[in-house]
Order: C-alpha cells, then sequence, then structure tokens
C-alpha cells in the first residue's frame, strides 16, 4: 500500500527484502487528497520542518483532481518494479483502503503487507496510521517503511 509513486530507491529497497526469492507485488494506492485531511498534512509538514510544504497544503489535489495524479503514480510505481525485475499489478483505491487491503490479501494469499509512506506522526502517534490498524485487520505480516525522499 502507497500514497505516492515509488521512487528508485524505494524500489530497490522493496524488492531487495526477500533477496533472490520471486515476489508479485500488488500495489494499492489512495490519492493522497483522499487519504487524509489538510490539517494533519500540515501538522506532519512541521513536525519534519518542511514549513513551506505546510503552507502549500491547501494546493494539494483532491477528489477527482487526486485521482488523475494517483493513476499516474500507480502506472509509474508499476513500472519501476517490473523494469527492477518483479511481477506487479495494482490499483487506485478510492474508499476504504484498509478494507480493499483486507480484500486483496484473501483473494491473493498474499505472505505479507509492505506499508510505504511519508512519516505522518499525528496518525502515527494516535496508531492511526495505515500499518498499525492494517496490523487489526489482515491476518499477514505488515510491514512499515518509510519513504527514501520525496517523489
Amino acid at each position: 500500500m502507497i500514497e505516492k509513486a515509488l521512487t528508485s530507491a524505494d524500489v530497490e529497497f522493496v524488492t531487495t527484502l526477500h533477496s533472490d526469492e520471486p515476489v508479485f507485488f500488488h500495489v494499492l494506492l489512495q490519492p493522497r487528497g483522499d487519504q487524509a485531511d489538510r490539517l494533519l498534512r500540515a501538522i506532519d509538514d512541521i513536525a519534519l520542518g518542511e514549513l513551506d510544504e505546510a503552507v502549500h497544503e491547501g494546493g494539494t489535489p483532491e477528489g477527482t483532481d487526486a485521482r488523475s495524479v494517483g493513476e499516474k503514480a500507480l502506472q509509474v510505481s508499476l513500472q519501476a518494479l517490473r523494469a527492477a525485475g518483479s511481477r506487479a499489478e495494482g490499483r487506485l483505491v478510492e474508499n476504504h483502503p484498509l478494507e480493499a487491503l483486507k480484500s486483496l490479501v484473501a483473494e491473493v494469499h498474499a505472505d505479507e503487507v509492505i506499508v510505504l509512506t511519508d512519516p505522518h506522526y499525528v496518525e502515527e502517534f494516535f496508531h492511526r496510521d495505515w500499518a498499525s490498524r492494517a496490523r487489526h485487520k489482515v491476518g499477514v505480516p505488515v510491514l512499515k517503511l518509510f519513504s527514501h525522499s520525496k517523489a
């Protein structure tokens, strides 16, 4: 589960987690504009010392605008995973990302879930971030990773 396009460092990191073992990635991406409200994103930006980002949170695409950005991010991520030699498919999640994740895990008999996001301090503090909530829903190990850089 991701919230933006994977960077080359992210792709290298996730594709090398299991050494030479073949891995099939089923990627779910929820466009950032639909995932968290502006106030929480601004607080995260401030906590990271990114004051300019906090000021510009109002410019983050939301709703249908976020969908087109999300589709591009998903395609870039899938192409990067495939270029790294992995099999990958994916889809956007418009509503209820954890329910979609739970269904996908059951459908494909996933061995584990990787949640790769930027830090979200407020949600993490209250254990309301995707990884914390997924651990109680999906029935397989959940690995939480932070994106290596901005996409």
